[in-house]
Order: C-alpha cells, then structure tokens, then sequence
C-alpha cells in the first residue's frame, strides 16, 4: 500500500519536473512553486496537499496518469522507482499495472544535468550524520595509529644462549651462534 507520505513524494518530485495535478475531474490544474522550503515542503505544496485530499475536489490525478491519487491512496497501489528514470512510479499491486510512467511525456528526460527532484532534506541532520562519521573515522584512525605504533617496536625475541645449533642437511658443517644471525 502506498502511504500518504510516499503519495506525497511522489507528487513533489513530479511537480518540480514540471508536471501539474489536474483537480475537479480535470476542471483546474495545481503546480505549486516551489515545492521544497529548507528541510520541508513549502507552504504552497501543503495548501495543494490539502485540496488534493478533500473530497469536494472531485477526482485529481497527475498530469500524463490516468490512476486518481485517492486511487493511489488505497491498498491496490504501490510507489516504486522507474525503470527508465530514478523518479517515483505508481504501480498496481494487484491487477494490471499503470499505462506508462508519468515521464514519458517529458521532453529530453531523464536529464543528468539538471538536480534531480528530491525529498526534503533537513540540512542540520545531515551535517550532523556527517559530523559523527567523521568523528567516528578519526576515533578510528586515532586506535589504528595507536595499535600501529604499538606493533612498531614489537618486544624483542629472546633466544636462549643454550638454543640448539641448526643441523641442516645442506651444509656440510654446523652452524654456530655466531653465524646464526647471518643464516
């Protein structure tokens, strides 16, 4: 079942491609701008939001679909990613799936030189997710470099006066502690 928040998201990322929602059966159509404020969606795509939800609005649907979003609201409808784009795609959980993508209609799309349409992001989170990966990192570094320089100057090799004398069968003669080193 598609949450109202994937519902949602769906929509945003459609409209800053452009693409408008077509509310009282086709009647008016609804293009927010701009949909992202800071960390969340801006004021207009919330009021949109709210007439895209009530019931006096009649059926609304996104632009080039034919599935209404009170149909995508229900358990028969699932948002997944485009096989042809990184964009959001409604799909039928149950039964025949959606005609076509919504992208199919955009000219020269999927468009890797323009930013992609997104989510909200809280910028302060994020920073902070990088913040404490990086302090992770260097705690990590930190323990290396001391494991490092601990194994730098491992404790010497005892070798006992009385070690046995190497007997190899190559050599005709016996190794003595004097020449131990150089074997």
């Amino acid at each position: 079942m598609a949450s109202a928040n994937k519902v949602r998201q769906y929509l945003a990322y459609w409209f800053q491609l452009g693409k408008k929602v077509f509310t009282g059966n086709g009647q008016e159509s609804l293009l927010p701008v701009p949909v992202l404020k800071g960390d969340h969606y801006s004021r207009q795509f919330e009021e949109c939001w709210q007439i895209i939800t009530s019931p006096e609005s009649g059926d609304c649907y996104l632009e080039g679909t034919s599935e209404t979003i009170a149909q995508l609201l229900t358990p028969e409808w699932e948002i997944i990613q485009c096989a042809r784009c990184p964009m959001p795609l409604p799909v039928r959980t149950v039964g025949m799936p959606a005609e076509s993508c919504p992208c199919h209609d955009l000219r020269n799309w999927p468009n890797t030189e323009i930013p992609m349409p997104r989510a909200p992001v809280s910028s302060q989170k994020h920073l902070n997710s990088i913040r404490q990966r990086l302090l992770r990192t260097h705690s990590q570094e930190e323990k290396n470099e001391e494991n490092a320089a601990g194994s730098k100057n491992p404790p010497a090799v005892v070798i006992p006066l009385d070690f046995p004398l190497c007997h190899l069968a190559c050599h005709s003669h016996q190794i003595g502690s004097d020449r131990l080193a150089a074997h």
